[in-house]
Parts: structure tokens; sequence; C-alpha cells
């Protein structure tokens, strides 16, 4: 892709976002709009094709012989107010994060394109191994690390987390939660520990999971885009009978929720910023609040990381008119009125 013309990296981006990025791809795609202000420019000129084609989706050639010329007639609209665009340069160190956005200053009405996702707990943090895996941790949740030569090991001592494993066939990563072994090579999956049950999601190649208690039958290995829920050992008596253990398939909607709580990229496009406000708040603990109603229907167009609420209104402060309170954990935001 390095030989790629920015805006034939821009198409191919949409077509993986549109499948959907892995955490390393979106953490690459961030990176790569971050790189130059080229590419964010590019990508807008993508995302207009990609929208012009879309309203050629419900014409049928039984409607008439030729679409209909308006439907990819470019919009008439009244005189607006410029519209800005803020190179990742404006915010220096979170660039990496906040780019690409937009803010409209006219009173046009506009919907939210963000995408819906259940409430999510925050308190996410991200580690990087010493081996190159990466360590993703829900709030809550606590691990220790134990590498030795000869394997990985990390132990899940509550909550949830998910784990990127980079390959080395000869160290096998291994995560035990409450006796529970999850072993790995090279891929992705995620853990969840209960008061009564493990809960293990791959959602890239295999693993295999060895329980603490003995199974009627050997655990098939789970591969990706199935989960498989264990009995968490000290729940089950002494002498009770052995459990078959059967992965089941989930769906991308399933595997959507249950790794909900992981930062995402979140898109706006002219969405009333009580919209943005209020998704920024559904990913973190820091809680942002209009202060002033005239601020709500301030229509903003974004590509945003959903942990990086503080870039997002250091964005508004340095070009929308909007000065930051901060108050503890919550950040009013207020119009700055022109003396």
């Amino acid at each position: 892709m390095n030989q790629a013309t920015p805006d034939e990296q821009a198409a191919d981006w949409l077509i993986r976002r549109d499948r959907g990025l892995t955490p390393a791809e979106q953490d690459e795609y961030l990176q790569w709009l971050a790189a130059d202000p080229r590419h964010g420019d590019a990508l807008a000129r993508q995302q207009a094709t990609w929208r012009e084609l879309d309203l050629l989706a419900d014409w049928r050639p039984e409607h008439a012989p030729e679409p209909n010329p308006a439907l990819l007639a470019p919009p008439r609209r009244a005189a607006r107010r410029p519209l800005r665009w803020l190179a990742p340069s404006i915010l220096g160190a979170a660039a990496c994060v906040a780019v690409a956005v937009l803010v409209q200053r006219d009173d046009t009405p506009s919907a939210a394109t963000a995408p819906a996702t259940p409430p999510v707990a925050t308190g996410y943090e991200k580690r990087l191994l010493d081996d190159g895996s990466v360590l993703e941790l829900n709030r809550g949740a606590s691990v220790a690390v134990a590498y030795s030569p000869a394997e990985r090991r990390v132990r899940l001592l509550s909550g949830e987390a998910h784990f990127t494993v980079a390959k080395n066939p000869a160290r096998p990563f291994i995560v035990s939660s409450a006796g529970i072994e999850t072993r790995a090579v090279g891929t992705a999956f995620n853990i969840r520990l209960e008061a009564a049950a493990v809960e293990v999601l791959v959602t890239e190649g295999r693993v295999q999971v060895t329980p603490a208690f003995p199974a009627s039958a050997p655990v098939p290995t789970v591969e990706v885009g199935e989960k498989l829920v264990v009995p968490v050992n000290s729940r089950r008596a002494p002498h009770s009978v052995p459990l078959a253990l059967t992965p089941v398939a989930v769906t991308t909607d399933e595997i959507s929720r249950t790794l909900a709580w992981q930062p995402r990229l979140l898109e706006f496009s002219a969405a009333p910023l009580a919209e943005v406000v209020a998704e920024f708040n559904r990913h973190n603990t820091i809680q942002l609040a209009l202060a002033d109603p005239a601020l709500a229907t301030l229509p903003v167009t974004a590509s945003f990381r959903s942990d990086n609420a503080e870039g997002f209104v250091r964005l508004l402060e340095a070009t929308a008119g909007v000065r930051p309170e901060r108050r503890g954990a919550t950040i009013s935001l207020r119009r700055v009125i022109s003396p």
C-alpha cells in the first residue's frame, strides 16, 4: 500500500472499514491518517464518491431505462460560512488519535451517523507486552504476567481482557483464569472471568482450552468466530459428572457487542454536538457536559477514537469557539462570547 496514491490508499481503507477493522488495523488506520494531511483529504473525496454511488441503490432497470440524472447531480446549497478542515498538526501529541475533523458553523439540520453500540464500561487500559503481544483490559480487570524462556504465561485475576498474541511457536502463550488454561501460539481472543464461569471468545486464529476439572471428552479447539463457556471448578460438586464442553458459533453482531468495551473509531457526519458528547460519555470516565444549550445543535463531522474525549475537547477549543471548564471528571463546554 506504500506505493499507492493517497486516493488509492483511502479507497482501500474505506473497503476495510466497511468489513470491520481489527484492533491492529484500527491503530494502523489512525497512524495513516495522522501521517499526512493529504490522507484526510483523500478519505473525504472517496467518502463523497461512495455516498454518490449509494444514491443509485434504489434504482432498478424496470423503473426506467437509465437512472435519473438528478440522482448524481451536485446538491444545491444555500450560501454558508466556510467549513474549516482541521489538520492533525493542530493538536501535536493528540494528532495520532484526532484526525479528519470538520466543524460546520451554520444552523443546517443534520443527523448523526455514528455507529450505535450498547453501553460500555470505561477505564480501558492497553499494554504492549515484552514479546510484542497486546493486552487490552476492561475496567476492573487485573492480570499478572510471568514470562519465561519456555512459555509466556498471563494470569487473569479478575474481569475481562483481550489478547492479541505475537507468533512464537517455541514459546506458547497461556492465559490461566480460575484454573482454566487457554493456550495459543499466534491469535487473538477475549476472556471474561465471572463468578461461575470463564468465557473464551476467539476473534482470530484458534486456541486450546483446558478446564480445571475432568471433561467427558477432549475439548475441541475453539476456532475464530466461536466461544466456549467453562464452569469454574470451585462451583462444582467434588463428585459431579464430567461435563461435555462444546464451542458454539457466534455472529458478527455478538462479537461486536462482546467487545464494545474496547476503544473504537467513532465517525460522525454533520452530527449535532449533543449527540457527539453523548457518544463520548458512553465510552469514558471523563464526562462532557454542554453548559451552553446553544452548542447542542452545532454540527460536527469527525473521525475520532472513542477514548480520546480530551483531544476532541481541545479541537473544539481551537476551532469552534468553545471554552472548556474542568471540574473533577467533568468538562463543561461553553461558547466563547466575542467582545
